[in-house]
């Protein structure tokens, strides 16, 4: 059971091919965003100390998905499954209406299809990593996701470990406990791996209107992939309040137990005085031990909320 659960756990731990791009669905895994031109931060009487205790603070970008349960909205679905050849065998499309009605939130499946290699015979998914997708994002308005304010990241048994995978996710740069190998690594803005990361800053516009800061955190070209976990840490700022609007994650490891690359972009939108998600994209694939490998790309789209 345990060696399920770290499975599922290993949602994030993809391999991203780059040779097999004309046969995979390429979900747009950039942030919608324009760059200006590049900021002297002294001269904004910023730093990026600034940007990194904003990021490590921030619980807003969960919680965008926790104020989803509040609204009506559409959501479209893509996701793609392949096979050792890097050709698409699973497919799922899903275009939900999400409904307010008498105070509670019901879902409606205006499109609901399947194709090829999805589901094992007991009729749960055949990737852990589609299964670990439908409970981050799929499941955002129910109580198992909503009940806590903060991401712990720590703790033991099945929930503890999706704590952890929300972690990594929402708060990117904490410690994440209890993954071999891994746990340390992720705290990129501690003592130990500082060392390792530029700082890049720009300013621009997000959705054509919105005035933003991009703050990029990126390793140094002189550090082996091996020396770190996330390759790339991207965070969009809403200039006006500081508040998150995007994330992009690069992420890359590999060991005798398992190697991963997994590239994903989440992206929020104003409404209400509020945020809420706008879009989600990620591709790649993984691999451990005794498992086949998984490979799958997707994209979640939210709008029209109401």
């Amino acid at each position: 059971m345990r060696y399920k659960i770290f499975l599922a756990f290993s949602f994030l731990l993809l391999a991203f091919s780059s040779n097999a791009q004309q046969r995979r669905f390429n979900p747009d895994t950039l942030i919608t965003i324009v760059i200006d031109s590049a900021v002297n931060i002294r001269s904004h009487r910023l730093n990026a100390q600034d940007f990194i205790d904003a990021i490590v603070a921030d619980t807003g970008f969960y919680k965008a998905f926790r104020n989803m349960k509040r609204y009506s909205f559409m959501a479209e679905n893509r996701i793609y499954t392949y096979d050792k050849n890097n050709k698409v065998d699973g497919e799922i499309y899903r275009k939900i209406k999400h409904n307010i009605i008498g105070g509670r939130h019901q879902t409606e499946y205006l499109v609901k299809q399947d194709k090829g290699n999805v589901y094992k015979k007991d009729g749960k998914y055949q990737l852990y990593t589609v299964e670990m997708f439908d409970y981050i994002f799929n499941n955002a308005y129910n109580s198992d996701f909503s009940k806590n304010d903060l991401l712990a990241g720590s703790g033991g048994k099945n929930g503890s470990y999706k704590d952890k995978l929300k972690t990594l996710i929402f708060s990117p740069g904490r410690k994440v406990t209890g993954i071999p190998f891994i746990s340390g690594k992720t705290e990129i803005f501690g003592p130990d791996m500082r060392q390792f990361y530029n700082y890049e800053f720009t300013r621009g516009k997000y959705l054509d209107s919105i005035p933003v800061y991009r703050f990029k955190v990126i390793k140094k070209p002189s550090i082996a992939d091996g020396d770190i976990i996330i390759r790339e840490l991207t965070t969009i700022f809403d200039m006006r309040t500081f508040k998150i609007l995007g994330r992009y994650v690069d992420m890359k490891y590999s060991n005798f137990l398992f190697d991963f690359d997994v590239k994903m972009n989440i992206e929020l939108i104003p409404f209400n005085s509020e945020l809420l998600p706008a879009k989600v994209s990620y591709q790649g694939n993984w691999n451990v031990p005794f498992h086949k490998v998984e490979r799958a790309s997707f994209l979640i789209t939210q709008k029209e909320y109401k």
